[in-house]
């Protein structure tokens, strides 16, 4: 499909237009899907789309790189390109912002994982109305803590009234891997599905969901965002901390160990984060 039947490319993030009411976002940042400071602008720009659209019901977020759903903040940019970002109109910094604005838009958020959701793609995930999972390539990571970090994106806020507070306590401070099985077990996702059939079955629920009343969708969410969504009062400290974390010694030697070992290019690290972030404190 052209941009002109349907299609905008906003550099490396993609919106599709299937339908007047039912959009796609594909990350496609190869090779590994990282995300920063560049792809800040291009987010916030479809976050507003979806936020203002009068016809749209339902958008899906997914991927066109093999192995990687949205991974990690990208550490090799210069922090200054982060912290000179101005804030968003809730009054948080920029991806908080946008996570937070995804989370209350009358517009159903669909994340289809397949490959690494890891820190900032977790994030999305959770900033998500719904989570499906390929059983097979799916992987959920909020690995941050293994590096002497602390996640900036909402986990925190997010994961405890998703999962529980035990099981929210272990994935953010055991920092490891949750493969989809485990996810949907968790509820860390809704379901998880055959990779085989994750496309088909996203695919006829967004369908399904975009042949809906647009005010009944917008006021159905609306009232389960009052039982469910944390306040940005809850969001905010958690950037504020990611961002000091950066400056700390202890993690900077921590991602500089990382570094030396492939952090950031294709390869096992990047594969297995949490086996490697498991290994640099000893």
């Amino acid at each position: 499909m052209n941009r002109s039947e349907g299609t905008s490319a906003t550099e490396q993030i993609r919106l599709e237009r299937r339908l007047p009411s039912y959009w796609r976002v594909t990350f496609d940042i190869p090779p590994l899907n990282i995300f920063g400071p560049k792809e800040i602008p291009q987010l916030d720009e479809i976050i507003t789309a979806i936020e203002t659209d009068q016809q749209v019901k339902v958008v899906v977020f997914d991927s066109a790189v093999d192995g990687f759903f949205l991974t990690h903040y990208d550490f090799l940019a210069p922090l200054e390109d982060s912290t000179c970002i101005p804030a968003g109109r809730t009054g948080l910094q920029a991806l908080p912002d946008m996570l937070a604005r995804l989370s209350r838009a009358p517009v159903v958020s669909i994340a289809s994982i397949r490959g690494r959701a890891t820190g900032v793609g977790s994030e999305l995930a959770l900033a998500s109305d719904m989570r499906f999972a390929s059983r097979e390539k799916a992987v959920l990571s909020q690995w941050e803590v293994g590096a002497g970090l602390v996640p900036g994106g909402g986990p925190m806020a997010r994961l405890p009234r998703l999962i529980g507070r035990g099981r929210a306590l272990e994935v953010l401070l055991a920092a490891d891997d949750i493969n989809a099985e485990l996810a949907e077990l968790y509820g860390y996702v809704n379901r998880a599905l055959p990779d085989a059939e994750l496309d088909g079955f996203v695919d006829a629920m967004a369908m399904r969901i975009a042949s809906f009343d647009k005010l009944a969708i917008a006021e159905t969410k609306r009232l389960v965002d009052v039982a469910s969504l944390p306040s940005d009062a809850e969001i905010r400290p958690e950037w504020e901390a990611f961002l000091a974390a950066l400056n700390r010694p202890a993690s900077q030697k921590r991602i500089k160990a990382l570094m030396e070992r492939g952090f950031h290019l294709p390869g096992d690290v990047e594969n297995r984060l949490g086996f490697y972030v498991g290994q640099i404190g000893g």
